[in-house]
């Protein structure tokens, strides 16, 4: 069967072997030494990222203990909740949704071990947007690469913001800088991640996502570049987006 055919039985835009493959490195997310290290290292940013823009749009301090108090999140393909859990701290009701079993599995785990808070549902954005389910901010983080129908997967995800509500989303740029750095640097040469994580022809350029989010009703309020300093062995943002990068949307409700 082709692995990049739409799951049926779901509804959703399911790409069975990326499950299969996240499936298998379950037990590896909160290893920050493991394959999921790069991961670790560059939550940070997209906490930062996604927390100042919320508290922009619904005026609210970011450096208040609990910022995002009273929000409900829906991180899509949340794995094992490396974003979930820090959002849930910062006061958010987050709702993890992954297809992936074994990573439901693990991010309940781990949540439950820390006492954080987080709904985990191994169900798809598909299935919670059937039931009518919308929520203030809906996170699409380094998902878009890994579905068979990116387009389609993102209008889906744009119909779960509520009105006025925000979309977040961080994804690998389609150059030959991320095929050198994301594939062949980061996969082959340094080991980062294991080799077949990425697909090069699944990346997605801005203006494709751009074009995705807007026939979702919702208008890219921001687009920023995310770039690695060997330095510090750590992630910054910036102007340059030729690798990674991530986008906020608003509802135009």
């Amino acid at each position: 069967m082709d692995r990049a055919a739409t799951d049926h039985r779901t509804g959703g835009f399911v790409d069975r072997g990326e499950v299969a493959r996240f499936d298998a490195l379950a037990a590896t997310w909160w290893d920050e030494a493991g394959p999921m290290r790069v991961l670790h290292r560059f939550n940070p940013v997209r906490v930062a990222f996604i927390r100042d823009a919320l508290c922009r749009r619904y005026g609210r301090d970011p450096r208040a203990p609990f910022p995002l108090d009273g929000l409900a999140i829906c991180d899509v393909g949340c794995g094992g909740g490396v974003l979930s859990e820090p959002l849930a701290r910062l006061g958010a009701t987050v709702t993890g949704l992954d297809p992936a079993e074994q990573n439901i599995a693990v991010a309940r785990a781990h949540a439950e071990a820390a006492g954080v808070p987080v709904d985990y549902r191994g169900e798809t954005i598909e299935a919670v947007v059937a039931a009518g389910t919308t929520f203030d901010a809906v996170l699409i983080m380094e998902v878009v690469e890994h579905v068979s129908d990116m387009p389609a997967f993102v209008r889906t995800a744009c119909a779960a913001v509520k009105p006025g509500g925000m979309l977040f989303a961080a994804t690998l740029n389609r150059t030959l800088r991320s095929f050198a750095l994301a594939i062949v640097g980061a996969e082959y040469v340094l080991g980062w991640l294991p080799r077949g994580t990425h697909d090069w022809a699944k990346f997605v350029t801005p203006e494709e996502l751009g074009r995705a989010i807007r026939a979702g009703g919702l208008d890219v309020s921001d687009t920023i570049g995310v770039v690695y300093n060997p330095l510090t062995d750590g992630w910054r943002t910036g102007r340059d987006k030729a690798v990674n990068y991530m986008v906020a949307a608003e509802h135009r409700g």
